[in-house]
């Protein structure tokens, strides 16, 4: 059985090329043309490596929950349930407003989406939920610990983190500055439920 050429290049690097791209183009701004060019491969090294644009698209969100975004797994693992918000807004603050990276991938990699990218959106949107289930989940186990006030809503909470970092994602990707939108992160931690 004859096998194929080897790959001439190296699939984590072309990932983390493909993901600035459709950072900063969105995923249906982001061509075919403009993700390969930025990869230094052809389509079919494209296709045989990553799948199809939407696939690329899947594993370039993974590689930024896992790397970029990786502060909010952290967070969820401090000590307390105030530590944790600190921890996620602040670094998303940090994150948001990196020059080196064009802001929040779940924000940005939806900018435009019409009706041809609906499995995204809806791909999109299944993360964020997922986000502020893992917030609600946290909050649940600091009602439990008794580290949150026994009338707090873990969900109600979990909504409102949520609502705070997608308002200071949109915010930074609109040039809102970082001092800006670490006063947002201020005022949120000063409303927090006390203990």
């Amino acid at each position: 059985m004859a096998l194929g050429r080897p790959r001439e290049f190296d699939t984590d690097t072309a990932l983390d090329l493909a993901l600035h791209v459709f950072w900063r183009k969105g995923y249906e701004g982001a061509s075919m043309a403009d993700l390969t060019e930025a990869m230094g491969i052809t389509k079919p090294s494209l296709y045989a490596a990553f799948g199809n644009k939407e696939d690329l698209f899947r594993k370039a969100l993974d590689r930024y929950v896992d790397g970029p975004g990786g502060y909010f797994r952290t967070g969820l693992e401090k000590a307390t349930a105030r530590e944790a918000v600190e921890h996620i807004l602040y670094e998303s603050v940090e994150a948001v407003t990196d020059p080196r990276n064009p802001g929040c991938l779940a924000v940005q990699g939806a900018l435009c989406c019409g009706d041809a990218a609906e499995t995204i959106k809806q791909e999109l949107m299944a993360r964020r939920s997922k986000s502020e289930d893992d917030l609600r989940l946290r909050f649940t186990r600091a009602l439990a610990e008794g580290d949150l006030p026994a009338d707090a809503d873990a969900g109600d909470l979990a909504r409102y983190v949520s609502a705070i970092l997608q308002g200071m994602a949109v915010q930074a990707a609109g040039g809102a500055p970082r001092e800006q939108l670490r006063k947002l992160a201020d005022m949120a931690m000063r409303s927090w439920p006390p203990v």
